[in-house]
């Protein structure tokens, strides 16, 4: 093949095989930071999306979805309601906030199969709400099989602040893990000038911490990817399995007098 026949081959290539959509778990309350005189009934979607792109996946129920509180963990699988999230299968909950608290929230989904990718996808997915404005309890570690442990306050943080955390798989630190990080482009205003500003990628560094600076106001989903030390089946064939640590962290606008 010519030089020249190359690069129309990859030219070709790149219009039938454009980059593969993260995918994020997503845990967005109708508020991150309830003051005394704020609405005290979160209004909560949990769904399985492509956020930029505003395109929406199918989330079965989820096999774990709790909050856990100054008070300790509560299960609230059974709240979850049915819904609709961009066009597709995902689950909503109202949650009454009583006493002052960093309250989590979070999610274990099904695993789900993504043909494209030949493996299977599991993000462990949470998000913080402060209620009254408390300011402790937001490094908690909730124990999952993979987490982001904030080294920066979760919630209360400016556009153009950076977002800092520590990426664990069973407990321990994962050195220069790959962390995905994507805007949920919930108007649908925002446009990026190239595919690859989709979904930005970063490492965290050897003891698994990593540094993002958001530049725009909005929720913003960090997604740290491993592959499981166990495989599932399709068709009787073993597949590898995604394991996605996910938070979703609210950038407050800059705001003047």
């Amino acid at each position: 093949m010519t030089h020249l026949k190359y690069l129309t081959a990859l030219g070709a290539a790149a219009l039938i095989s454009p980059l593969t959509l993260a995918h994020y778990g997503m845990i967005i309350p109708s508020d991150n930071m309830v003051a005394q005189s704020d609405e005290r009934t979160l209004s909560i979607d949990v769904a399985f999306t492509h956020p930029f792109e505003l395109r929406g996946m199918t989330l079965v129920e989820p096999r774990m979805f709790s909050v856990t509180t100054p008070q300790g963990e509560t299960d609230l699988l059974s709240e979850l309601t049915s819904t609709t999230f961009l066009g597709e299968q995902a689950f909503s909950l109202d949650y009454r906030i009583e006493r002052p608290g960093t309250y989590i929230f979070a999610m274990e989904p099904e695993p789900y199969w993504e043909p494209a990718e030949d493996a299977y996808i599991i993000h462990y997915t949470k998000t913080y709400v402060t209620a009254f404005g408390v300011d402790e309890g937001w490094d908690t570690e909730l124990g999952l099989k993979t987490e982001i442990v904030p080294l920066s306050k979760p919630f209360g943080l400016w556009e153009g602040n950076v977002f800092q955390g520590t990426v664990l798989l069973d407990g321990e630190p994962v050195p220069f893990a790959e962390v995905e990080v994507e805007y949920y482009n919930e108007d649908g205003s925002a446009a990026a000038p190239d595919e690859l500003m989709i979904t930005q990628t970063i490492k965290a560094d050897g003891n698994g911490v990593f540094t993002y600076a958001a530049p725009k106001a909005g929720w913003w989903g960090f997604a740290a990817l491993n592959t499981a030390d166990y495989t599932l089946p399709v068709d009787g064939v073993q597949k590898d399995v995604e394991l996605g640590a996910v938070i979703w962290v609210h950038f407050e606008p800059w705001q003047t007098k």
